[in-house]
């Protein structure tokens, strides 16, 4: 069984330090924050996080960096774009692998046979079975446009 993201993020952690890496040592700190401050709002104490809680802590941050680079370069930051890019770089590594697009349409396209669907109407029931089925696989703006294209 691979190990929980948490336990991942103290010994990378533990190797940014070593190796003086301060700015995947800042990412990595910022992620191990979001997860405590998660633990705490979910009240389990030391019962911790389960893989999937953890996972769409780790999402979050991800889109949220995505979000500030969208920000930054609209306001020509391209300095603070480029720092957010960097811990976006070291977020992902903790992210299940991307489906690619062929992945993705493959996987969409069985998800609406297998709920029936033809139409647009029918986006709902495939975009709930596709968003469980693909959770971390691929972004829900991917899934959307992959489903809408395939339904029309």
């Amino acid at each position: 069984m691979e190990a929980m993201i948490s336990e991942r993020l103290l010994e990378d952690m533990k190797s940014a330090m070593r190796a003086g890496d301060k700015d995947r040592l800042r990412a990595i700190r910022s992620l191990r924050a979001d997860l405590q401050e998660k633990a705490i709002q979910s009240q389990r104490g030391d019962d911790g996080l389960t893989e999937d809680e953890e996972l769409n802590v780790v999402q979050k941050a991800a889109k949220q960096r995505k979000d500030a680079i969208e920000q930054y370069e609209a306001a020509g930051r391209e300095d603070l774009a480029e720092k957010e890019r960097e811990e976006l770089a070291v977020i992902e590594e903790y992210l299940p692998e991307q489906l690619s697009d062929d992945e993705l349409t493959q996987e969409v396209r069985q998800i609406i046979e297998e709920t029936g669907a033809s139409s647009m109407q029918d986006m709902g029931r495939v975009m709930g079975k596709a968003m469980q089925k693909l959770k971390g696989k691929a972004d829900g703006s991917r899934i959307s446009s992959v489903a809408k294209d395939l339904l029309q």
